[in-house]
């Protein structure tokens, strides 16, 4: 009898911890916050993991409205990278009324490369200030839109590339401006003259500044998606040390 009931709670004690271990293997399940706790730094990683080349690709493609020349489809048009800037600081990037606004939503540095359209008339330098999160990225964006709204130049500084034709293009021409906002990234964008003559919208003649918006916006919007973009919903692969 006594061996018996030592037979039976040993066994009982080996289902206990066969089951423990066999817990320890089974898949973890990440709660809402904390998968998108992971996919956040995910997003805010890819502007230190990724190369250059992957945050701005070599071309980028883009349209022009049917409205800019009188009707039909959209014209696909494609910009071509001209260079890669070394990497800034929020202040040395920017504008300085704008680098003081960026430094308070806790800008970390600005990266930005130009690009070209095909005619290489137009050229746009675009720029992705680094911010800690989403929302300093959105607030920084509102607080942006306000000083540009005042009258002032673009935000995000342009870049020249010496023996290119954008060597002139970081002059003082006017230029215009746009921005957007995806995940902890502000992308910025100036656009004008590839060499560096100033924008002036006079009369009627729309069409000039609706081919700048949209290359503007076409490689601004291209790059802030790459950068934004969701990363997969993370799951643990069920190992004991996930």
């Amino acid at each position: 009898m006594l061996l018996m009931i030592g037979l039976a709670a040993g066994l009982a004690g080996l289902v206990l911890s066969a089951g423990a271990a066999a817990i320890q293997f089974l898949p973890r399940n990440f709660s809402q916050a904390q998968r998108q706790q992971i996919m956040a730094w995910e997003i805010g990683k890819r502007w230190r993991s990724w190369p250059a080349g992957r945050i701005f690709p070599s071309s980028v493609g883009y349209a022009l409205p049917a409205s800019a020349f009188g009707g039909g489809p959209p014209l696909a048009l494609s910009a071509e990278r001209v260079g890669i800037a070394d990497q800034a600081s929020c202040r040395d990037a920017t504008g300085s009324a704008v680098g003081t606004l960026l430094a308070k939503q806790g800008c970390v540095a600005v990266l930005r490369a130009t690009y070209q359209d095909t005619t290489q008339t137009f050229a746009v330098t675009v720029g992705v200030a680094v911010m800690p999160v989403s929302s300093a990225a959105s607030a920084a964006k509102a607080s942006t839109a306000l000083h540009h709204g005042a009258g002032t130049q673009p935000w995000l500084q342009a870049v020249s590339f010496r023996r290119t034709t954008t060597a002139h293009f970081a002059g003082p021409g006017s230029k215009v401006g746009s921005s957007s906002a995806k995940g902890p990234y502000l992308v910025l964008a100036t656009v004008g003259y590839a060499d560096g003559r100033p924008w002036i919208q006079q009369g009627h003649d729309s069409y000039t500044r609706t081919e700048l918006r949209s290359l503007a916006v076409g490689v601004m919007e291209s790059v802030a998606s790459r950068l934004g973009a969701s990363p997969p919903v993370p799951h643990c692969p069920g190992s004991p040390g996930c």
